[in-house]
């Protein structure tokens, strides 16, 4: 029993003491905010047929469909061109802010709000991967996906070594911030632009609003460290459970599909992969969807081996060195169906969805050459001097790296 005991008492803590996994949360963030970025951005030209006025799915339509599922999204507030043009470029904004860090907690709520408002817009417009970024899109507002690689991060560390100094540290545009985004939430609240919807946005906005006024008072009135201590605390535990919630989300849509296309006979009868590469819509390179179907061994082997790799996974995940053998299989699939599918902002999506499991110890690696060659150029440009590579910072305790 006192094994027990103790066995639970650690468990807790490693719960409570530290947000776990910050490069895998970090890579998520920056995998799926890249991906919207760049969907938004290829589809620049197009985006008025896509979610705009000029849209086969009509504003009268979305709006009929919106009041019968209560879904949110800010385009049916007007059906005038200069709003839709302006919640278009804010949803750009707020992926390439997302993607450098900047401000994570709120730009992770405005990406939100981006992501539902295009998508719930025109519910039939996406690939796939449009439904993982959905979702994705909500569980990166509940975790605490700045801690490293980030501009937050960057603050974070001037701001300690400012204190060091002795220095007194203010930051005027984190308030600003809040009450810009405060004063678009109460009035948006106050027009009524929440009726009709589903409760899960609204309490969602109004909750990490109401959250950062708390953290900012206690930062800036308690006289103990204490309430400080309980709100990190509450902090790690709805990060920590955000980052369950992914990685349960990943090992639900692989085993789904897995053991649905069980069920299929051209899955069983190894032929299945063949005929999506000979469909019109799904061969930009024709020649190389001849190529890789030539070989009826090779259809089968990757048939079978689809259905092997998602079915097995979820299984796997205790057992480091299959998981990772497994987990890199997936993400060459991914990359392979992105070329000769034609389908990138998919395999983009399930790529950056993998990212949660993979190794801190390779994440870290990869920050570190990414800074060896960030130094490299600078040097080259004469902006700065070659120096000694700096690890990327981490905030947290090395055991983070349990998602490994």
């Amino acid at each position: 029993m006192n094994r027990f005991t103790l066995s639970v008492s650690a468990g807790i803590a490693r719960i409570t003491e530290a947000a776990l996994g910050p490069y895998q949360t970090a890579v998520v963030r920056i995998g799926f905010s890249a991906t919207w970025l760049l969907f938004l951005l290829r589809e620049f030209a197009h985006r008025e047929e896509l979610y705009g006025p000029s849209s086969p799915w009509s504003w009268d339509l979305a709006q009929q469909l919106i009041a019968s599922n209560s879904a949110f999204t800010a385009l049916m507030w007007s059906d005038g061109p200069g709003w839709f043009e302006f919640v278009y470029a804010l949803a750009v904004l707020s992926s390439v802010l997302l993607l450098l860090g900047w401000r994570t907690r709120a730009m992770s709520v405005v990406f939100m709000v981006g992501v539902l408002s295009l998508q719930n817009r025109s519910v039939f417009m996406g690939d796939g991967g449009d439904n993982v970024l959905h979702l994705m899109s909500v569980y990166l507002v509940f975790t605490r996906c700045g801690q490293v690689w980030s501009l937050d991060a960057r603050r974070a560390r001037l701001a300690r070594e400012a204190r060091a100094r002795g220095e007194r540290v203010s930051d005027r545009v984190g308030p600003a911030l809040w009450g810009v985004l405060g004063f678009a939430l109460v009035a948006a609240t106050a027009g009524g632009r929440f009726d009709g919807v589903g409760p899960t946005v609204p309490v969602i906005l109004w909750g990490v609003w109401l959250a950062h006024a708390v953290w900012w008072v206690v930062g800036r009135r308690a006289r103990t460290a204490q309430p400080r201590i309980l709100l990190d605390v509450i902090a790690n535990i709805v990060h920590n459970g955000a980052l369950f919630v992914i990685m349960a989300e990943a090992c639900l849509i692989y085993a789904t599909a897995g053991w649905y296309k069980i069920q299929g006979t051209r899955w069983q009868d190894g032929t299945a992969v063949y005929y999506p590469l000979h469909l019109d819509y799904f061969s930009p390179w024709p020649g190389l969807a001849d190529l890789l179907s030539s070989s009826g061994t090779m259809v089968m082997l990757v048939t079978y081996g689809t259905v092997i790799v998602q079915v097995a996974f979820p299984f796997t995940l205790f057992n480091r060195r299959v998981k990772n053998a497994l987990l890199a299989a997936m993400m060459t699939e991914h990359a392979v169906i992105a070329v000769v599918l034609g389908l990138p902002f998919f395999s983009l999506a399930m790529i950056a969805t993998d990212a949660v499991f993979l190794p801190t110890s390779l994440l870290r690696r990869l920050g570190d050459r990414a800074a060896r060659a960030r130094g490299r150029v600078l040097a080259r440009r004469g902006r700065t001097a070659p120096s000694a590579p700096r690890a990327p910072e981490n905030p947290e305790p090395t055991h983070a790296s349990s998602t490994a």
